[in-house]
């Protein structure tokens, strides 16, 4: 793959600042499309849906962003010169094609492709049919950056394929891929896991827990319980399910203040056996396979557990491997849980609504890796490089 100059690249970024702030009305405007052929009852996948002026200025700020951060692409990582006279030299490079398949959110249009192009990458966009007139302008916004600076509308392709025949480009594709990023529910990896013959990276399901231990601040807790579950109910980062230390004191009261307060801002509330005796009237949970539901939704589990190593196996069980905090003010006890909570980002007294790219000082993000390999957490400008070995001899052979 051809490598392109830093400079080209970003004076492509800038031609498509400019155009999509020239176009946002019309881009609005296609959206509205979008919204108006959308069920709304999922309310959660619509709001992932909308396209308005904060979000273009959001659009915008994300280009600006990934923009002004250093080239990943052609950095060394490492550079030895060996007793045998060899010159090793390991240096960042292009993955080459990705492909992102991802649900809603006209956002990721921009966020992966901005991401991918500065990297170098080629990058394929299949988006769901729920934003396909926002997605059309907004690949014709890119093709227009792109070709104003002498580029191939090729670097950003969006495609247009119905679910078999994503199926079928995913077992034959009709080009070289080497990487794959499904961005959406489990339904969705697991379609392209099975279907894909190239590396995939999975950007996981939320199904976040919060555990209150023992001795936590009982009003820093509710702060962040609140929060996490109702900022924003769409995030991959939003919470679902709260375990409480039955040995923490006025144990009853104070889940009854927590029912309240969550009735309060409209939140559904499913318990276990145990919670169920001091809320009677909530919703008691008979199925198990809901310890492992993401809800995307203003519904949240309170559970109760023994201690805090109840808590971590409970979590490394039945969680998505996003996102798990802990309220507590004892140090030690936050580091054990911080420790052996296997998941991509875990918490001390804030909440999972920080695992998001620009809010952990990453910038603009393509998905968040619940995978182990190459990274995990959020896919920034520097995760979208692999490595590569530059070696220098003078006519060296190998021996033995």
């Amino acid at each position: 793959m051809k490598l392109l100059d830093k400079n080209i690249k970003n004076k492509v970024l800038d031609s498509m600042i400019t155009i999509i702030d020239k176009e946002r009305h019309q881009i609005i405007a296609e959206n509205k499309k979008d919204l108006d052929a959308f069920d709304k009852e999922d309310q959660a996948l619509y709001d992932r849906l909308v396209v308005d002026n904060a979000k273009v200025d959001g659009m915008i700020k994300a280009i600006q962003e990934v923009r002004d951060q250093e080239d990943p692409v052609g950095q060394t990582i490492s550079d030895l010169t060996l007793d045998s006279g060899l010159k090793v030299t390991n240096k960042t490079a292009p993955f080459g094609t990705i492909l992102i398949i991802y649900e809603s959110r006209p956002d990721v249009t921009i966020e992966a492709a901005v991401l991918a192009f500065k990297a170098n990458n080629k990058i394929l966009l299949k988006g769901g049919k729920e934003a396909v007139n926002s997605n059309i302008i907004l690949e014709k916004c890119w093709h227009q950056a792109l070709e104003e600076n002498g580029l191939s509308k090729d670097w950003i392709k969006l495609l247009h394929l119905k679910r078999e025949e994503t199926q079928d480009f995913l077992k034959n594709p009709s080009e070289k891929i080497d990487l794959i990023v499904p961005r959406g529910g489990e339904r969705l990896i697991k379609f392209v896991k099975d279907n894909a013959t190239c590396a995939v990276l999975i950007s996981g399901r939320g199904n976040n827990f919060l555990y209150v231990a023992e001795d936590a601040d009982w009003l820093k807790a509710v702060k962040v319980i609140v929060n996490a579950k109702t900022d924003k109910i769409s995030g991959c980062n939003a919470l679902d399910k709260v375990l409480i230390d039955k040995n923490i004191p006025e144990y009853e009261k104070k889940i009854q203040e927590l029912e309240t307060m969550l009735h309060k801002l409209g939140v559904d509330i499913l318990v276990d056996e145990n919670v169920s005796e001091i809320l009677p009237n909530e919703t008691q949970v008979k199925d198990n396979n809901i310890w492992y539901e993401e809800f995307l939704a203003m519904k949240i589990m309170l559970a109760e557990v023994n201690n805090e190593d109840n808590a971590i196996d409970m979590i490394n069980k039945y969680s998505g491997g996003h996102s798990a905090a802990i309220i507590t003010e004892d140090k030690e006890l936050a580091k054990k849980f911080m420790q052996q909570v296997d998941s991509a980002a875990v918490y001390h007294n804030a909440s999972t609504r920080f695992t998001d790219g620009g809010q952990m000082g990453v910038g603009a993000e393509l998905a968040i890796s619940t995978d182990k390999l190459h990274h995990r957490g959020p896919l920034g400008l520097k995760q979208l490089v692999t490595n590569k070995y530059y070696v220098f001899g003078d006519g060296h052979i190998r021996t033995s």
